[in-house]
């Protein structure tokens, strides 16, 4: 054990560490021996035992050498005993915070007391302050007595205790700046300028909430103030807020920024912009693996990004201490030279002078920062959960008698007489009126039609003529300022070069999209790209020459990590961009299966206010003898099949593949393009050049003859991917046989061509699909079902499904046999289709 006389050796903060320490070890064995006198059971730890007590961490953790000298305890408190709960607060006084700002942050003493002062001695900004705690948590109460009342529905989570952050919020971050909060969002969104009347709505499941009552509690948007989330699946929203960062940086690289309908324009920032990307997060949802991907790339691109920790000690119910062992978030950034900041939620005049310092660092071009407010929440994560947690309830009575941020406000400022206290009641009596007003509006407002819910499903419809849309008029300037006269000759060169291909018939799948994503870029400056190995040109040069032309602002080259990209393109979309996102591999979308799913749902979830132009664009599928093994063979179509607002095709040609991505870039929404992964280069062919294909038609490839259709000898085939390979090389065997097929490709899949395959079963009236998914949840299920539910009149067999085995794919050939379909299978189906009695 540490002995007293080594303390003389330690720095300050360690000093107080190890004291803090060694003091709560006597006391836990002190507990432990009355136990095992009182009891022959195991040692119980108390209730205060846990990780997250200490004034910055327990001092087994690595503290930061910038950190060392900065938060040591006053000798006045080291004598105040601990109160008997959990989680004791911090008594982080100003005097602490103001010198982490020097030491950490590089602010100099006078440039800190100006901050405390424009605080401190300006009654019109502590009454700022004041109003906005009040109206927080009047808003708070209101929505709690609505939930009770049945009037809110569904999961709510109330923000009672922590209002010190919404208040820094209100003084701190402007209108322009990108907020990115979590499902615990009401206040944030007060504070962010959002009407109260609007937000209350939303929660009563009205037209007039801010998303027309198709958000709901944990999805507020408003466009007007940049308030984007609301965002239900914790630290989902991190790379979303990078994305919007960046998306400030290419405003800025590009000379474009947005008018007044939020849509970009050739007017260049202002020389002073100074906007920032906030970004909220639970202390218990910043131990997500998002939160070091988030640091890493905002310190690599250095994003005007602030990351605010809320550290209530709670991650849901549970004590955070239980479940995470680091509790300094702010910490994490040191080895990405990000600076961090802890502050005392309790006294909100802080949070606002440290917070503004922070702010103002991102504020000033230095790059991304973290604050963390170490708070209290009184209420559970929501109304309905039972709150059975170790010591929940406890705190949450002595928090809200010796930890509220209004009182411990109110007796501050009335003590010193900055405030009467007929001056704050007033205040308060006004804020409790205009939350009485937002509920009165909610209350008459109208419910949301039920046609507005098809309307949510797609910001473009399923049948837009993409090669209508025009290009936007900055497109030549833009290019001009940004790509060198060298390296548009580069480009060009290329892109003749690849047109050449298509004229020739020569250009494979991989250039093909290549060769759009490059016209599409030249196109529209707006259009960005990320992939991992971009400046290699993943591994079938789709992203290829993108870097070197447009530069890393634009074709970013990324971290191995699917989820993380796929979110920051999701920000960017929101923010007037129009993201590509190349996968090399589709099935690496597995790891994006949160962010994929948040970008289907963002257009419908935002009642219409926001677009979500995104491509994703990869190979995959799973070809007869690909000998790729279990984990590149995994049917990922199928399953984003399920996805809300994404539409889905697939490409087993260079001409489809270069027709749909054009298409896709230019849709307002969600887009996903399967290519195959064994067809990508050896696939040759010709390809109608500047021509968009439509995103929501199946091709009909090959048609069986009249004959063979009035002998009742001709089936029709659904397939995609590399099953159109399979059918075209024993089409000929079929018909050798005295059959005949409609060979369609779908090369939509959502939304699916049913007007096609019906036409053909006019005609053949049995189908097969030649299906590259599984037997169960498959592509071919979902067709299959929509067949026998829709056109089952005109079926004269069962619908005969084609498709792989429910087990793994093999990496073996003589294996792999047994669980993917290939031509030789489809033979058999027809044959068997138009042979069999039924």
């Amino acid at each position: 054990m540490l002995c007293f006389s080594s303390l003389r050796d330690q720095p300050p903060i360690s000093q107080f560490l190890l004291y803090f320490d060694l003091k709560m070890i006597f006391a836990r064995y002190a507990v432990a021996l009355a136990l095992c006198a009182s009891t022959s059971t195991a040692f119980v730890a108390p209730r205060n035992a846990g990780h997250g007590v200490q004034v910055i961490a327990p001092s087994d953790r690595v503290v930061s050498p910038l950190m060392t000298s900065t938060l040591s305890k006053p000798e006045t408190e080291t004598e105040a005993p601990e109160p008997a709960v959990m989680r004791p607060p911090i008594n982080l006084k100003w005097d602490k915070i103001a010198q982490q700002l020097v030491d950490v942050f590089g602010y100099s003493q006078t440039e800190v007391d100006m901050y405390a002062g424009e605080v401190e001695n300006s009654k019109e900004v502590l009454m700022q302050i004041y109003k906005a705690l009040q109206l927080n948590r009047g808003f708070e109460n209101a929505c709690n007595q609505q939930y009770m009342q049945g009037k809110i529905r569904g999961f709510m989570h109330l923000d009672n205790g922590q209002e010190s952050i919404p208040a820094l919020v209100d003084y701190a971050i402007k209108t322009g700046d990108k907020k990115y909060s979590y499902y615990r969002e009401h206040t944030h969104a007060l504070a962010s300028g959002v009407d109260a009347g609007a937000i209350m709505a939303e929660l009563f499941m009205k037209e007039t909430g801010t998303c027309k009552g198709a958000g709901g509690s944990m999805h507020i948007f408003d466009k007007p103030t940049y308030f984007q989330g609301g965002w239900a699946l914790v630290s989902e929203q991190l790379p979303y807020a990078a994305g919007a960062a960046k998306s400030i940086l290419l405003d800025r690289k590009l000379g474009i920024s947005d008018n007044e309908k939020y849509e970009k324009h050739d007017v260049a920032p202002p020389s002073d912009d100074d906007r920032i990307s906030v970004v909220f997060v639970g202390e218990g949802g910043a131990q997500n693996g998002r939160t070091a991907e988030l640091l890493n790339s905002a310190a690599k691109d250095n994003l005007p990004l602030l990351l605010v920790v809320i550290d209530n000690g709670r991650a849901i119910n549970t004590y955070t201490g239980d479940v995470a062992t680091n509790g300094a978030v702010y910490q994490q950034g040191i080895h990405y030279g990000i600076p961090g900041l802890l502050v005392d939620g309790q006294d909100a005049a802080d949070v606002a002078k440290g917070g503004k310092a922070v702010i103002d660092y991102v504020r000033s071009g230095k790059g991304p920062a973290i604050l963390q407010v170490h708070t209290y929440r009184f209420n559970g994560h929501s109304p309905a959960d039972p709150e059975h947690e170790r010591g929940r309830k406890e705190e949450k009575a002595w928090a809200r008698v010796e930890q509220d941020p209004i009182k411990i406000f109110e007796d501050k400022y009335t003590a010193n007489g900055m405030f009467t206290e007929d001056e704050l009641k007033e205040m308060k009596k006004q804020v409790l009126n205009d939350v009485k007003a937002a509920v009165k509006f909610a209350d008459e407002s109208p419910m949301p039609p039920v046609e507005l819910a098809k309307q949510l499903e797609y910001p473009d419809a399923p049948d837009t003529d993409y090669n209508l849309k025009p290009a936007p008029a900055f497109a030549d300037a833009v290019n001009a300022r940004t790509i060198s006269p060298e390296k548009m000759a580069t480009i060009t060169a290329h892109i003749e070069m690849l047109r050449n291909k298509a004229i020739a018939g020569d250009i494979s799948i991989g250039d093909a999209i290549n060769l759009a994503i490059h016209e599409e870029m030249l196109r529209d400056p707006t259009t960005t790209i990320h992939a991992e190995d971009l400046q290699a040109g993943s591994s079938y040069d789709i992203p290829k020459l993108t870097q070197q032309t447009y530069g890393q602002i634009r074709a970013a080259d990324e971290i191995i990590d699917e989820g993380h990209f796929i979110g920051k393109a999701l920000g960017e979309g929101m923010n007037g961009y129009r993201p590509i996102v190349e996968l090399m591999n589709t099935n690496f979308g597995i790891f994006g299966m949160a962010e994929l799913s948040s970008a289907g749902n963002t257009y419908a979830t935002t009642g219409g206010q926001f677009d979500m132009p995104m491509t994703i664009v990869g190979a995959g599928g799973t070809a007869p003898n690909q000998s790729l093994g279990a984990e590149h063979s995994q049917p990922f179509h199928a399953y984003v099949m399920g996805i809300p607002g994404l539409k889905i095709c697939t490409a087993a040609s260079p001409d489809a593949a270069y027709g749909i991505t054009k298409s896709m870039i230019r849709d307002n929404g969600p887009c996903f393009l399967f290519a195959p992964v064994k067809m990508m280069k050896e696939a040759k062919g010709k390809v109608e050049l500047g021509v968009c294909a439509p995103l929501n038609k199946s091709v009909l490839l090959h048609k069986a003859s009249d004959a063979s259709v009035a002998a009742g000898k001709a089936v029709t085939v659904l397939t995609y991917l590399h099953g159109v390979k399979e059918a075209q090389l024993v089409t000929d065997e079929i018909m050798e046989e005295g059959f005949d097929i409609d060979l369609i490709e779908l090369r939509s899949l959502k939304p699916l061509d049913m007007d096609t395959i019906r036409k053909s079963l006019e005609r053949t009236h049995k189908v097969a699909i030649l299906d590259e998914s599984t037997l169960t949840g498959g592509v071919g299920a979902t067709i299959s079902a929509r067949i026998s539910e829709e056109l089952f009149d005109l079926l004269d067999a069962p619908v005969r499904r084609l498709c792989m085995d429910d087990a793994p794919v093999p990496y073996a050939s003589s294996m792999e046999v047994a669980v993917v379909k290939r031509g030789s299978d489809l033979v058999k189906g027809v044959f068997d289709l138009i042979t069999k009695k039924y």
